[in-house]
């Protein structure tokens, strides 16, 4: 007969989602990965279906049929109402007692932190910001884009990268490199190909992001224009820090701000070093650094944090994903 374990993480994001079930003890049990969670592009049904499979292989390696609490971070969670939706399907399928969904950005928060007290920004495909205090308030933004007043991520940089070089390859935009090097990273001879490459999906849409590391590559070049879209990133990023910092009263008290997702973990000079001189500026109390530790960690001590698990089962967790 199967035990009943402490926790079960879900970190679900766009690309690709991770599942750990953990004692109450902090020990990791047995973990999983599956494929991304995109309720949006496939349907709730359909993205359901493909997380019971992932859940299904950790709950079965654990030996564990059902656990005390269910911790979810999920891709796409990013309104009450989308949590409430997405807690209802995940406790129709009475893996735990107790069920928890959260955007995913909170994993990464509570991921680099030892208290759930902070603010963290995760810059990847989009980009997304969230705070908490240990007594239960939380600061975030809807983060669904343009319409919801969003500005940068891989996905939106490779646009105003793309943008630019149109506008620099035909005279109504300032010249720079990146009217250069966006065609020739798919080995094309100029923008006016490279827009027609991606008109006709000769370049498939899904490619687009390649274009954000050539915009990074070319303002180490010394590009202007590059230059001032990065700068625009790192100014959003700290405008969103700021304001989540002043929502939860911690701009003026010492705060672990935790950079996070593939743009800015990849520790990029200019914006990495914009983000931290900005800070400085307007958030001088605040400690910045990039998360590495995998987010589903941030999930499972969350669910700790809801059992209330002692202070070595957190210390048992983190030593197990070197955290």
């Amino acid at each position: 007969m199967g035990l009943t374990a402490g926790v079960l993480a879900i970190d679900a994001g766009n690309s690709k989602t991770d599942v750990a079930v953990v004692a109450h003890d902090g020990t990791v049990l047995a973990t999983a990965r599956g494929a991304g969670f995109r309720p949006p592009a496939v349907g709730l049904e359909t993205a359901m279906t493909a997380l019971t499979t992932t859940v299904t292989h950790a709950l079965t390696a654990a030996r564990a049929p059902a656990v005390a609490h269910v911790s979810a971070c999920l891709a796409n969670a990013d309104l009450p109402r989308e949590e409430e939706q997405l807690t209802e399907a995940l406790r129709s399928r009475a893996w735990g007692t107790t069920t928890r969904v959260r955007n995913d950005t909170f994993a990464v928060l509570r991921a680099g932190v030892t208290e759930p007290r902070g603010v963290a920004v995760v810059c990847g495909a989009g980009i997304n910001c969230v705070g908490m205090r240990p007594d239960g308030r939380t600061a975030r933004f809807p983060a669904l884009g343009r319409i919801s007043g969003d500005w940068g991520g891989g996905w939106h940089l490779a646009e105003e990268a793309l943008w630019h070089a149109a506008r620099a390859q035909d005279g109504r935009g300032t010249a720079t490199a990146l009217s250069h090097t966006l065609p020739a990273h798919f080995g094309l001879p100029d923008m006016a190909a490279l827009i027609e490459a991606l008109h006709f999906g000769h370049v498939p849409p899904a490619r687009r992001h390649e274009l954000t590391p050539v915009l990074f590559a070319t303002a180490a070049e010394g590009d202007g224009v590059a230059r001032a879209v990065i700068d625009r990133q790192a100014e959003e990023i700290v405008t969103m820090v700021t304001v989540a910092l002043t929502r939860l009263d911690l701009l003026g008290e010492e705060t672990p701000v935790l950079l996070g997702g593939s743009v800015l973990a990849a520790r990029h000079a200019r914006l990495d070093d914009r983000v931290r001189s900005l800070l400085g500026e307007r958030a001088p109390k605040a400690v910045p650094r990039v998360v590495t530790a995998s987010p589903v960690l941030g999930a499972a001590l969350l669910g700790l944090d809801h059992l209330s698990a002692p202070p070595e089962a957190h210390v048992r967790l983190r030593g197990h994903y070197g955290g």
